[in-house]
């Protein structure tokens, strides 16, 4: 059940080619990114570059990592460091999307079966582990102490954020500030760090490095909450998806959590049923989307991540143009459009 929000902007109305632009600005960057990434998986131990082969093949468009490449690229940066920096950013999005699916007893991630459904949960958080060490190999190898602790602050907070996640699961109760905190931490600070280290490594003037701080977090924000929309959309099926992943297992997402504050006490009953007790049966994902729609949760959050796109496009204000500014704010609107 696909919803339609007219998204106005100042700038050409961006759509899911904007990420093969993007991508295309870095190609060649983008080929030392993969050359590190299968160097680094790489292990005597046979299961651990066939289980990481597994889930960074299925890892979708690479946007973080392209975050970091364009950042610098903007920031007039000629050195190869960002390259290895963006294959790390990556290797920490694969290692939570490891440990996420274990969590989330996960058997399908962007179509393919997940890691854990076929080598199960030991192996699946093991190689987690293992990508997380990469990781901090590639930030030390960097050598800057800036960059190490801008990237491991980044993975103890997305860590925070799990299990925040984890305290808020199942809990209609959950305030809307409570889980925009949760989602600053669990996806945004990746997002943000991504883009901070392109002007790191340039040696940027430390309002550039703000900027690009400020436009990575709230491109998370709003890259999120359209995932939100995507667990209750038709456009969910078009991406590999299922629908209704997050309401079967209880997740408390924004538009559950707009839909129960604005209900009768009759509606929120059967969101207390439905995610605290699980207790749910064959049309209880067709009766909540139609109580989202009915009380404008679906539409507003794709507001919500509109407002955050504002601030990721205003955030980039102070650069001057280029080809990879441009990219970055098509990006904006890429995110939000993919609920359409």
């Amino acid at each position: 059940m696909a919803i339609i929000v007219n998204l106005e902007s100042q700038r050409e109305k961006g759509s899911p080619s904007a990420l093969d632009r993007l991508t295309e600005l870095v190609s060649d960057d983008l080929v030392q990114v993969n050359e590190v990434i299968i160097q680094h998986m790489q292990s005597p131990v046979v299961l651990i570059p066939q289980l990481a082969g597994h889930i960074v093949a299925a890892g979708g468009k690479r946007l973080r990592p392209l975050l970091t490449l364009a950042s610098a690229r903007m920031c007039k940066y000629e050195g190869r460091r960002h390259t290895c920096l963006a294959a790390c950013v990556e290797f920490i999005h694969t290692a939570t999307l490891l440990h996420d699916d274990v969590v989330d007893d996960s058997g399908l991630r962007r179509g393919l079966a997940t890691a854990n459904s076929l080598w199960g949960n030991q192996a699946s958080v093991l190689v987690g582990d293992f990508l997380f060490s990469r990781s901090f190999q590639l930030m030390v190898a960097d050598g800057s102490l800036k960059v190490l602790d801008i990237l491991s602050s980044a993975s103890a907070v997305i860590a925070e954020g799990e299990v925040m996640q984890l305290t808020t699961s199942n809990d209609t109760e959950t305030s809307e500030t409570t889980y925009l905190e949760v989602i600053k931490s669990k996806t945004a600070k990746l997002f943000a760090a991504a883009c901070h280290i392109g002007a790191v490594v340039a040696d940027r003037p430390q309002a550039e490095e703000d900027a690009l701080q400020s436009y990575g977090l709230n491109l998370g924000i709003s890259f999120q909450l359209i995932d939100d929309v995507l667990d209750y959309s038709a456009a969910q099926k078009t991406l590999g998806k299922t629908i209704g992943d997050d309401f079967r297992e209880g997740k408390i997402s924004l538009p559950v959590i707009l839909a129960y504050r604005r209900g009768s006490e009759e509606e929120r009953i059967f969101w207390r049923s439905r995610l605290e007790d699980l207790s749910q049966k064959e049309g209880d994902l067709e009766h909540a989307i139609s109580l989202m729609e009915k009380h404008g949760a679906l539409r507003d959050t794709v507001e919500r991540a509109r407002h955050y796109g504002a601030i990721a496009y205003d955030s980039l204000g102070i650069f001057p143009q280029s080809k990879e500014k441009t990219a970055l704010l098509d990006v904006i609107d890429f995110c939000v459009n993919r609920a359409f």
